[in-house]
């Protein structure tokens, strides 16, 4: 069986717990972002997990992770 390739742009942006599951950061954080107020742009920094339904499709990306 031949080695798998790691999907670049994903094995920069998700995380896999002990537990399995798919670990990874909440989106509309990078710009504009002083209409938004402190509240919701604090609550952005928090770390989130993939549905369940993105579970296996990001497993694929990072085989190696």
């Amino acid at each position: 069986m031949p080695k798998l390739k790691t999907h670049s742009g994903a094995k920069k942006r998700f995380n896999l717990t002990k537990s399995g599951k798919v670990k990874r950061a909440r989106a509309y954080k990078s710009h504009i972002l002083t209409k938004k107020d402190t509240k919701r742009t604090r609550r952005l920094r928090t770390t989130a997990y993939a549905d369940a339904t993105n579970v296996a499709t990001v497993k694929k990306l990072i085989p190696y992770k």
